[in-house]
């Protein structure tokens, strides 16, 4: 009876029975509603073939996209005081930072790694959106300070690639003075001469615009990014007018004047190769040619 119930029974339910599919196969596109096959969308670099539209980009997959060769020294996670304010809404912070890091993977929102773009040195930090909505915390802030004095140590330029809906409310005042400390931390890079630059993704908002996502020496951002500090509904309601149409995206800040230039995501390393090897007086090699920035 054992050998019926245990071993015939479930292979007679895994021939007949229906299996389970992830239901993360098929990826629709916001903009036009057309279903695209999650590989399809991995191998293009998460833009919708079809139409363009960049979604978000996990910040491992940004990381190996962006050094050569997909190879880069991954920098380490600060360690900071876990729930300090032992803060609870629905539910329990403790309870949130535990279900991101297995749904991520990571300690906490932000990335940090030291690597080659097209043969030029550097430290990149990327935001990872699904950690909590990529806000700035103790963690972030601590890692953000750390990944510029590895830049010094490096004589390096940094680059940063900004995701996040600000700053994070359950640590409260202690997220708050992550601003002012980011921002020394980019001071200090300015101090020595190294570049610092910000590519803007989708979204950009809150706290990290009002710091350090808009000190950069140079703003590059991608197509259709939400770039802002206060939400657009939110500025409606306050000033009682209705906002012009493509309000706080990259193409309307570029029009402007608030970012440098838009453009898209595949040309992004080869792009800040060639700004950085002119910021640090490096020949550009002639086959990088500028590609073309979106609204430009």
């Amino acid at each position: 009876m054992n050998w019926i119930t245990n071993y015939v029974r479930p292979r007679i339910n895994s021939m007949l029975g229906r299996r389970e599919v992830p239901e993360n196969l098929w990826i629709k596109c916001p903009e036009t509603g057309e279903m695209v096959f999650h590989k399809d969308l991995e191998d293009n670099k998460w833009v919708i073939p079809a139409s363009g539209f960049h979604m978000k980009m996990p910040a491992k997959a940004r990381l190996t996209d962006l050094f050569d060769g997909g190879v880069y020294e991954a920098l380490p996670q600060p360690k900071v005081a876990q729930d300090p304010l032992k803060f609870r809404d629905s539910k329990r912070y403790a309870d949130r930072l535990k279900d991101s890091r297995v749904k991520t993977e990571q300690e906490d929102t932000i990335l940090a790694g030291l690597g080659q773009v097209q043969g030029l040195k550097l430290v990149a930090v990327v935001h990872e959106f699904n950690f909590i909505g990529g806000s700035l915390g103790m963690a972030a802030g601590e890692a953000i300070v750390k990944a510029c004095e590895r830049a010094l140590a490096e004589k390096c330029p940094l680059v940063i690639f900004p995701a996040s809906g600000g700053a994070r409310m359950q640590e409260g005042i202690l997220s708050l003075m992550q601003l002012p400390r980011t921002t020394v931390a980019v001071d200090m890079l300015k101090e020595a001469g190294l570049p610092y630059i910000v590519v803007l993704t989708n979204p950009t908002t809150g706290g990290v615009t009002a710091s350090y996502a808009m000190l950069g020496d140079v703003h590059i951002a991608e197509p259709g990014a939400e770039i802002g500090f206060a939400g657009k509904r939110v500025i409606e309601q306050t000033l009682r007018e209705k906002l012009p149409e493509g309000f706080q995206t990259a193409e309307y800040l570029l029009e402007h004047g608030m970012v440098d230039m838009v453009v898209k995501r595949h040309d992004i390393p080869s792009t800040l190769a060639r700004i950085l090897k002119m910021l640090t007086r490096q020949p550009v090699q002639q086959a990088l040619a500028a590609p073309a920035a979106v609204g430009a």
